[in-house]
Parts: C-alpha cells; sequence; structure tokens
C-alpha cells in the first residue's frame, strides 16, 4: 500500500481526535452539552450534521452497489429519501426544536414523548428506549460492516492480527476512532466532525463519477450509456421491469425520515427556530449533489468495469476499487476518507442517541434519580462503548449487507417513531394511550414482517419494504386509540409553533 494513502488516512484520523478533543474542553460540562452540544448548533453545522449522519456508509457503497446491479430503477430510493427529507425539514424540524423546550427542554426523544405524554410517560420513555436501543445496534453494525469492508478490498493480506484478517481489523480502527472523538467530545464534537466529514462525502461523490466517465479508460458519456445498452438496455430505464409494488417499496424510503432519532436529534440542537429554514437549504442542496454522485457513480462504474473487463465480485466494493484504480495514492487515501467519513458520521451519531438513552431513559429514570449532570456525562460515555461493542459483535459476519441491515434499522424507526412524531407535533388530540399503542404496532409490524420474509416476496410477487405496513399500522392504531380513549387533556398543552 502507497505510503500517499497511509498519509491521507493518518490525516484524516488525527483531525476527527482534535476535534474530539476540542469539543471535550468546550461542551461536555453537562447532559445537554454533552447531548445535545447546549441546543447551539450553526444552521451550516446542523445541515451537514443531519446529511453526514444520515447518509452512512450506504451513500458510497449500499446505493452505488444497488446502481451497479440494477441500473437506474434504484435511483427511486434516491428520490423517495430526497422528498422524505425535505419533508421533515419543513414540517417537523421546527416544531420539534420549539416543542421539546416547551415541554421541560427534553434532551432524548422518549423525554420528550414522555413529557408530552405525562399519562403514559412511564412506559413510552421505556419503550421508545428500547426501540432505540435495538434498532440503533443493527444500524451501528452496518456502518461498521462498510469499515471491515473497506480494509478487507483496500488492504488486502496487509492485517491479521489475532487472525482477525482484514475485515475484522477494519471494525476495530473503524469503531476505535469513533469511540474516540464520541466519547471525550459528546454531541459537539459528532456534530462537527459530521461537518468535515460531509463536505469531505460531497467532494468525493463530485470528483469519482467525473473521473470515471471523463478520465482514460471512461470513454464519456455517450460511450458509457452505449456500453450499458450493450450489457443490458434496462439498467438505463427507470420503470423497466419495475412492478409498482418495487417502486413503492423504493420510494418509501423517504417515510423513514420522520422516525430516525439520530437526524431528528439535529433539528434539536439548532440555535433557533428561525435558523432552520437556512439550514434546510443548505441541508438539501447537500444532499442532491451527493444522491447525484452516489447514484453516477454505481452507473457510470458499470459501464467503466465492462469497458475495461473488471471483474467485481461485490458491487458494493466499486467505490472502494476505483478509488484505488483511478487515482493518485494521497488522492485515493481522501477518497478511503471519504467512505470512512460516511461511516463514522452515522456511527458516532447513533452511539450518542442510545447511550444518551440509556442514560437519561434508563439510568437516571431508574437507578439513579439524583445523579447529577457530571455522573450523567461518564455514564453517556460508559454507554457508548457497551453498543458500539454490541454492534461489532453484530458486525462480525464479513457477509453482511450494507444496505440490506441499513433497510432493516431504517424501517424498523421509520415505522415506530415516524407517525409518533408526525402526530405528537401537529395533531392536538394524540394522546398516551394512542402514542403507546403507535410505537409498539409500528415495531412489531416492521419485525413480524420481516422475521416472515415478506420483504423479500410477498403473495408470490416481490417483496414489500416493511416500512410500508409499519408506518400504516402504527398511523392506524395512533389514531384510533387516541380518539376511542379519554384525551386526560394532554392536547391542551400543544404548542403549534
Amino acid at each position: 500500500m502507497a505510503i500517499g494513502v497511509w498519509i491521507s488516512l493518518f490525516a484524516y484520523f488525527a483531525v476527527m481526535i482534535g476535534i474530539g478533543l476540542f469539543a471535550m474542553r468546550t461542551s461536555t460540562s453537562s447532559s445537554e452539552d454533552y447531548m445535545l452540544g447546549g441546543r447551539g448548533l450553526s444552521p451550516k453545522v446542523a445541515a451537514l450534521s443531519a446529511g453526514a449522519s444520515d447518509m452512512s456508509g450506504w451513500l458510497l457503497l449500499g446505493l452505488p452497489g444497488a446502481m451497479y446491479v440494477s441500473g437506474l430503477a434504484s435511483a427511486w430510493i434516491g428520490v423517495g429519501l430526497f422528498v422524505g427529507a425535505f419533508i421533515n425539514w419543513v414540517l417537523v424540524a421546527p416544531r420539534l426544536r420549539a416543542q421539546t423546550v416547551h415541554y421541560g427542554n427534553a434532551l432524548t426523544i422518549p423525554a420528550f414523548l414522555a413529557n408530552r405524554f405525562p399519562t403514559k410517560a412511564l412506559p413510552l420513555r421505556t419503550v421508545s428506549a428500547v426501540v432505540i436501543v435495538v434498532f440503533f445496534s443493527v444500524y451501528t453494525a452496518s456502518g461498521l460492516v462498510a469499515g471491515g469492508k473497506l480494509f478487507e478490498s483496500a488492504f488486502a493480506g496487509i492485517f491479521n492480527f489475532g487472525g482477525m484478517g482484514d475485515y475484522g481489523v477494519g471494525i476495530v480502527i473503524t469503531l476505535g476512532v469513533v469511540l474516540a472523538y464520541t466519547v471525550v467530545g459528546g454531541f459537539l464534537a459528532v456534530s462537527m466532525t459530521d461537518f468535515v466529514q460531509g463536505c469531505i462525502m460531497m467532494v468525493a461523490l463530485v470528483l469519482m463519477p467525473a473521473v470515471v466517465l471523463f478520465g482514460e479508460g471512461g470513454g464519456g458519456f455517450a460511450q458509457a450509456t452505449a456500453t450499458l445498452n450493450e450489457v443490458d438496455p434496462t439498467l438505463l430505464s427507470w420503470t423497466e421491469g419495475l412492478t409498482f409494488i418495487g417502486w413503492l417499496s423504493a420510494v418509501t424510503w423517504g417515510l423513514g425520515y420522520f422516525g430516525q432519532p439520530h437526524i431528528i436529534v439535529r433539528f434539536m440542537a439548532i440555535r433557533s427556530v428561525k435558523e432552520v429554514p437556512t439550514a434546510r437549504n443548505i441541508g438539501m442542496s447537500w444532499m442532491a449533489i451527493s444522491l447525484i454522485g452516489a447514484i453516477g457513480l454505481g452507473i457510470f462504474g458499470r459501464a467503466y468495469a465492462v469497458r475495461n473487463g473488471m471483474q467485481i465480485d461485490d458491487p458494493e466494493t466499486i467505490f472502494i476499487i476505483l478509488a484505488d484504480l483511478l487515482f493518485h495514492p494521497l488522492i485515493t487515501g481522501f477518497l478511503y476518507a471519504a467512505l470512512l467519513a460516511a461511516v463514522m458520521s452515522t456511527i458516532s451519531s447513533q452511539l450518542l442517541v442510545a447511550s444518551s438513552s440509556l442514560t437519561e431513559d434508563f439510568y437516571r429514570l431508574f437507578l439513579r434519580k439524583e445523579a447529577g449532570d457530571r455522573e450523567c456525562v461518564n455514564v453517556g460515555r460508559v454507554c457508548v462503548v457497551l453498543v458500539g461493542l454490541v454492534a461489532a459483535v453484530i458486525a462480525s459476519d464479513p457477509n453482511s449487507n450494507v444496505l440490506s441491515l441499513v433497510g432493516n434499522a431504517w424501517a424498523g424507526f421509520g415505522s415506530a417513531f415516524g407517525p409518533l412524531i408526525i402526530l405528537a407535533l401537529m395533531w392536538p388530540r394524540t394522546n398516551g394511550a394512542g402514542a403507546l399503542a403507535g410505537m409498539v404496532a409500528g415495531a412489531a409490524t416492521a419485525m413480524i414482517w420481516v422475521s416472515l420474509g415478506w420483504n423479500g416476496e410477498f403473495m408470490g410477487g416481490p417483496g414489500v419494504y416493511e416500512i410500508m405496513p409499519g408506518f400504516v399500522a402504527s398511523f392506524i392504531a395512533i389514531v384510533v386509540v387516541s380518539l376511542a380513549t379519554s384525551d386526560a387533556n394532554e392536547y391542551q398543552a400543544v404548542d403549534h409553533s
């Protein structure tokens, strides 16, 4: 492995850890500082932090891999995500920022739900915290799988410490660096590193497709489309071979945004409601550029591989293979850092949200009600490490599929929290009983759907993505149960800001 690659990677690691140390000195004195950065994020940091923590390794591995295999039909996932993210910024962001302060200055989503629905405060807080920890363990594992795949593909044969192999060492290094800056610096460190990582990701997703198309061996846009038409004309079609159910399963990924704790917690941390539109514009511009780049990388990477006689055994590694093949070692190292940035930005956000729930919604609620801020910060740090270790165990299988793991966790959160967050913020009649019923119905439906294999095949046809039945079941349960039970005057306290 060329020295230039190592220089770029070590520089990236050093910057991330340096940000963590800086944040430790400025924003870890209280629980609000450690878990929400003192609610002081600027619009640009909030926007890129939300985007980077959202996209994860699937943006550079999973989505290009799906495009490589299926062509433009898989791009509907990106379309659905873009629309869902925009609606999330418009409907949820300003209301959540205002209402989490209004309802007892809630620092976590479970705490907000408990304060919003005091008649079911304890079960809501407990169940939502369990959902967060369980699904984030799976979600975090998907990021570690991506880190393992990077080391396995890029550094083949170099690492074999303790018999772990390149894949195992990749998981250890990825998790180790993330823990280093997350444990010491908390939410501010995570958000600041997300900003830097988001910039790196966007540059990589502009640079890579351009070089694949117009660099040596690329042949340009016309040659790439001609090559794809020779291989399979359906690769360039948005609809060919795509059933209505398949299309619906792709675009409904966007429904998941309303219930992703690691994303919507950024809305809680922005400096003021007035700055939400600015953050939204920055975030959506970043997302559009990044998604177009990932789609272009997958589809034109397929054309490049065919034209140059390349055998790609794992389509999800197309970014890694082309980074090594087409660029100077220093640039290759930068591109590897971009992949690690996508992975680490999401892992760190998920670890922090999961640890915040364990600290605020378990430790402080059941074990040490009188625990002070400093004690809770230290407990939060321990919980970050524990959740990370559990995720590492889940990710230990090198045959794990990044997009599949992300899809399952994304659907679980979207089904459990999506309808509840929307209705809690916007429908005054929502009550505690309805909230609890909706959360349980959504999470249970999504998990049962996956366990029955209906996300792979349903009634003899293509599978239905579990977020659809889960989201619908949750929404119906909230509305029906809320209308059928006493509201206990909970609606009177709703702040419609």
